[in-house]
């Protein structure tokens, strides 16, 4: 197993130019922070985070930005000297070797497609509160919040519809859906300025109320409160790497992927803190039950009136949208990678790219439907919302953690001599890098994930069984993992009896020797 930083396979064959390159320094930024989309996933997980924190769950936004923009440094590194699609795969097998990497992009896609199913639910979040006739299960009377049997029910419904047509996106071409997710972003920018400004000019009470547990009806110790309710944080800021999935289809990608990647989750964190502050001091009540079950939207409809709220949440519908397309988009790109290299079931159906619209249709419909399955197969379950997103996002942690754990072995093995390759991007500057700062800021990364990951993973009852007498609920998240791992095993201990192992082919680490 390598940890070099130097490329596995013959350095004389590289990729060939499939995918075509119609993203943008706009639309590579809009890939990043459309998957982060704060207005989908502050929206759909606000009332969980103060349900199980009150207030004082603000304080867990900062704590897991500052440990995000750590692993968001990492990426940027990796992404000016390795742009090419499959970004985690490929990552962490020129870092650890292909074993490593192919768990890492296995655990990654299964992870993304959770999250692309995750993000379409959020679609209930919103459209029953603009009109209850998109209530449908139950009719427009019944109960539409998210742990409802109503809600849970309508939301897969509604997301399934939503899964087919961010698909037909997908499939028609790169320019339709930077298209799409630029256009998404932009109104998603422009309602959370909007909602921010609306939000502060209507206080209930002043900013201090972060410094209250105010609104958290627990018991005992706050601590363990406050690290559930960090699920609502490490939900949101996850995804901006997905500027790296884009990299063969962007513009310029070693001077753009590392810029855009750090500017999607600074630009959302900045805002998600804007609009949580906002909406704990403008909400009617803190105390009343209503911010717990019903979040943001109830807050738009109670304070800026039906007409206003009801405007905004249809900004918000846009950005689900936005946010839904850009996840889906990453994974396929992650699956046609690992299909190119003969790394994935069915690779020969899975690397092909259409010769009409330039993308990989077989891997878009691939995550379109197993997000579909992984909704329709969970139907029943209340805790589908809560559940489903600790799960998606612990898998996309451990995913990470598998670049940024052989990444800090890299770097302490060649401390003594500079051991990242020296290169220049397409204007000629030199390669984005942390320089003698790398190896603090990559061990604290580390620290932060496996610290994350744990936490995302404890099996509490209220994120994986409401109903608390079910124990394979509430350990399903280790079961789910294991499960894949063990699947994937399987998998990878075939192909290399049928084809041997896996070998990348060369990238160039810099431009110049593209």
């Amino acid at each position: 197993m390598s940890t070099s930083l130097s490329d596995t396979g013959s350095p004389g064959s590289g990729y060939a130019q499939e995918l075509r390159r119609g993203v943008g320094t706009f639309s590579s930024f809009a890939a990043g922070f459309s998957f982060v989309s704060i207005l989908t996933t502050v929206f759909q997980l606000f009332g969980l985070g103060f349900g199980l924190g009150g207030a004082s769950f603000f304080w867990a936004w900062p704590l897991v930005f500052a440990g995000q923009l750590l692993v968001a440094l990492c990426f940027a590194e990796l992404a000016a000297r390795w742009p090419v699609s499959g970004a985690i795969f490929q990552w962490s097998s020129r870092l650890a070797g292909t074993t490593a990497g192919w768990f890492a992009g296995w655990i990654m896609i299964i992870g993304q497609i959770l999250t692309v199913a995750a993000a379409a639910i959020a679609i209930q979040v919103v459209l029953p509160s603009i009109w209850s006739g998109f209530q449908i299960v139950g009719g427009s009377g019944a109960d539409s919040s998210v742990t409802s049997a109503t809600g849970a029910q309508n939301a897969v419904l509604l997301g399934v519809i939503l899964l087919v047509i961010t698909t037909a996106v997908n499939i028609a071409g790169v320019r339709h859906m930077a298209s799409a997710t630029s256009v998404g972003v932009t109104v998603e920018i422009v309602a959370v300025i909007v909602l921010v400004l609306a939000l502060f000019v209507l206080p209930e009470r002043g900013p201090q109320v972060v410094l209250t547990h105010e609104g958290w009806t627990g018991e005992g110790a706050y601590l363990p409160a406050f690290l559930a309710s960090a699920l609502m944080a490490a939900y949101v800021m996850v995804g901006f790497d997905s500027a790296g999935e884009l990299s063969e289809e962007t513009h310029s990608p070693r001077r753009t992927t590392p810029r855009t990647i750090l500017h999607a989750l600074i630009a959302s964190a900045i805002g998600g803190a804007l609009l949580i502050l906002g909406a704990l001091m403008a909400a009617p009540s803190l105390t009343d039950g209503n911010l717990a079950t019903a979040g943001l939207s109830w807050v738009l409809t109670e304070r800026l009136g039906g007409v206003l709220g009801r405007l905004l949440l249809c900004c918000v519908a846009v950005a689900v949208f936005a946010c839904t397309l850009a996840i889906q988009t990453a994974g396929a790109r992650m699956i046609y990678s690992m299909a190119r290299d003969k790394a994935f079931p069915f690779h020969k159906q899975l690397a092909k790219v259409s010769p009409r619209t330039g993308t990989p249709v077989g891997a878009s419909i691939v995550v379109g439907v197993g997000a579909a399955v992984a909704l329709v197969v969970n139907i029943g379950q209340s805790a589908l919302f809560t559940a489903l997103s600790s799960l998606c996002i612990a898998m996309l942690y451990l995913a990470y953690l598998g670049v940024t754990l052989p990444l800090l072995v890299t770097r302490l093995r060649h401390r003594r001599t500079d051991g990242w390759p020296a290169g220049v991007d397409e204007h000629g500057k030199p390669l984005f890098g942390l320089g003698r700062w790398g190896i603090p800021l990559n061990a604290l990364a580390v620290v932060y994930q496996i610290g994350m990951a744990v936490n995302l993973l404890w099996p509490r009852p209220e994120i994986y069984d409401l109903t608390g007498e079910t124990w394979w609920l509430r350990w399903s998240a280790l079961l789910v993992i294991g499960l894949s791992l063990a699947a994937g095993a399987a998998y990878l201990l075939y192909k290399h009896r049928l084809h041997g192992r896996i070998e990348l082919r060369h990238v160039p680490h810099s431009a110049q020797e593209a």
